[in-house]
């Protein structure tokens, strides 16, 4: 463990933290683990966020497995979790790197000891800049990148940017009707003419976001994106052509957590004068999901090549337990989790499991009947067959379909073992 982490470890948690237990004394974060809590006898508060070990365990062999097989790296998106604990398990993995998007989410991160971070989006406001130059100049080890997408973006940054050391950037391209990213070839090479003209930043490499692009067209979605690598790959050579690039190995980054194959496809054979480091920022990966991904990561498997297939698939890591509440007609129960504690911009919750407290044995598989219909703030419509055991005071354990939806509503999740055994808790910082 990090020493970094130490800070974290020491943070108190009592009955005014969701999910800790209102029976029991302030306890040390780092201590949680041997309370010996168990959710299934009830040992937890309820709505709780809990996170399985084994599953994680394995999200994170799968994608270094990936990894290992392509020849890249990966950077993921830490804004999935904001969890600096996980972060650097991610990083013992094998990482290159943490993915952020906001300057506040950089300085937590560097706070608690991670030294390269990618900033995943502009830097254009004076402080946000001015603190990444401050830290670059008194920190030696970090190492920061961003991006840029106009020269306007570009002489907000030189403005600013005013250390000893040149501020790293990677020019970003757009799509049409798409999110940030200058609009085609012609305007990504202005910009990054402009940052090889500025002695305050030095041009690292070039980027997108693919992960804007979802229909209920795969194969459309595909061709779009495919053509977009391409792009990029193109911009990638038009700038090391005109010499544009500025250090040794030269970054090509794409960061979705649903097409980091044909990422891979597409940039693991761009040849330069310089080296290339092809850099995934996916960061779903690690807790996945029951819903959005697990249903475009069924797709991603199916377009790998044998070479690239896993044994298994990514599983969720991340549930959320809600006890009922009320069952106030024969076909209808209420669940106390709902709009904040779960994620629904992408679906509603899916009941996985359930058990009764002080029940032996492992939770059971939640019938497929039962169905999440609707949400309130602390509710949760629960609608399944009348004849149906479930009663006051059950257990249901729900997966979630958008993990970086789910995580920002926790302070403090509980990692578990598969028997709901409580084995630590995870800080996160939203």
């Amino acid at each position: 463990m990090s020493a970094a982490l130490q800070p974290i470890l020491d943070l108190m948690l009592d009955g005014g933290c969701k999910g800790f237990p209102q029976d029991r004394p302030a306890t040390r974060l780092g201590d949680v683990g041997g309370l010996g809590l168990r959710l299934t006898e009830g040992g937890l508060d309820f709505p709780v966020a809990v996170l399985k070990r084994s599953a994680l365990a394995h999200n994170a062999q799968w994608m270094a497995e990936f990894i290992r097989r392509t020849g890249v790296s990966l950077c993921p998106h830490g804004k999935t979790t904001m969890a600096p604990q996980l972060f650097h398990r991610q990083l013992a993995d094998g990482a290159w790197g943490i993915t952020l998007a906001t300057v506040q989410q950089a300085r937590v991160a560097h706070r608690y000891g991670i030294k390269r971070i990618l900033l995943a989006n502009e830097l254009v406001h004076p402080a946000a800049i001015g603190w990444v130059q401050a830290t670059l100049d008194a920190d030696p080890a970090f190492d920061f990148t961003c991006l840029v997408d106009s020269p306007e973006g570009v002489a907000r940054l030189e403005a600013s940017a005013q250390g000893r050391r040149p501020l790293p950037v990677l020019v970003e391209l757009g799509i049409l009707g798409g999110r940030t990213g200058a609009r085609g070839l012609e305007a990504a090479l202005a910009v990054a003419r402009a940052v090889k003209a500025s002695p305050r930043l030095q041009l690292r490499g070039v980027e997108c976001y693919e992960g804007i692009i979802g229909s209920a067209d795969p194969a459309a979605d595909r061709a779009r994106i495919q053509e977009w690598l391409d792009q990029l790959a193109a911009l990638a050579r038009r700038c090391d052509a005109e010499q544009l690039f500025e250090t040794g190995c030269v970054l090509l980054s794409a960061g979705g957590s649903a097409y980091f194959d044909l990422v891979v496809q597409a940039l693991a054979e761009v040849k330069l004068s310089s080296p290339t480091q092809v850099v995934l920022r996916s960061g779903c990966y690690f807790s996945h999901d029951a819903g959005h991904y697990r249903h475009l990561l069924e797709l991603l498997e199916e377009r790998l090549p044998e070479a690239l297939r896993m044994e298994r698939r990514l599983t969720p890591a991340l549930e959320i337990w809600g006890q009922v509440l009320s069952r106030p007609e024969p076909g209808l129960a209420y669940l106390g989790l709902g709009k904040r504690d779960v994620s629904y911009d992408m679906d509603l919750p899916i009941p996985i499991l359930w058990t009764r407290p002080g029940t032996p044995g492992a939770p059971r598989p939640a019938p497929a009947a039962w169905r999440i219909t609707r949400l309130n703030d602390q509710h949760a419509r629960l609608e399944l067959p009348a004849e149906a055991e479930l009663q006051v005071g059950d257990l249901v354990g729900c997966g979630i379909s958008h993990p970086c939806t789910a995580f920002d509503k926790w302070q403090v999740l509980f990692e578990v073992d598969d028997d709901y055994r409580v084995l630590g808790a995870i800080r996160t910082f939203f």
